[in-house]
């Protein structure tokens, strides 16, 4: 469901990151564009809302992966109530680092399929976030020699992609 009043959505996002970055120090800028026009290899990924962020303490909302930035969209999400199936109507991006992070997810998941099916071994991701884990699945929805699946619990979840007719080894019965 598309978020009702996106200007207002917008407003609120505003009002967090005055008063986050004011408080925190923060030497950085941003823009909040609301239906933002994405390049064509960004298709996987249509956020309602979209928030950049840039300025000399850039690098700080990137260590680590990204997580503080993660942490930042991730509270503008709640604030705007969404739903966790919904969060990706608002994404937050800093230096092209969630585009550069699509491709690699892209070039990993690649990399996986050929490893696959050289090998005929499942192959299993790191942890991801259900957001990155929706880009590797889509990334290998169309090799219909392989599928995928999402396994873990909560924030150990992580993608596994099998040969499509897989079947695990029999396990060995207790005594």
């Amino acid at each position: 469901m598309p978020i009702s009043d996106k200007a207002g959505a917008a407003r609120k996002i505003d009002e967090l990151l005055r008063a986050v970055l004011k408080e925190c120090g923060f030497r950085v800028k941003y823009r909040i564009v609301v239906d933002p026009p994405l390049p064509e290899e960004r298709d996987w990924e249509r956020p309602e809302i979209l928030v950049e962020l840039s300025g000399p303490d850039s690098d700080l909302l990137l260590e680590r992966g990204g997580e503080l930035l993660r942490s930042l969209e991730h509270l503008a999400q709640e604030i705007v109530r969404l739903a966790p199936s919904e969060h990706e109507r608002v994404a937050f991006d800093c230096m092209n680092h969630r585009a550069m992070r699509l491709e690699e997810l892209k070039l990993a998941a690649g990399v996986a399929a050929e490893r696959v099916r050289k090998t005929g071994v499942p192959y299993t991701f790191s942890p991801m976030s259900s957001r990155e884990r929706r880009i590797v699945h889509l990334a290998l929805r169309d090799e219909a020699d392989l599928k995928t699946e999402s396994t873990g619990e909560a924030g150990r979840r992580a993608v596994v992609v099998y040969p499509k007719d897989y079947k695990p080894a029999p396990r060995a019965g207790r005594r």
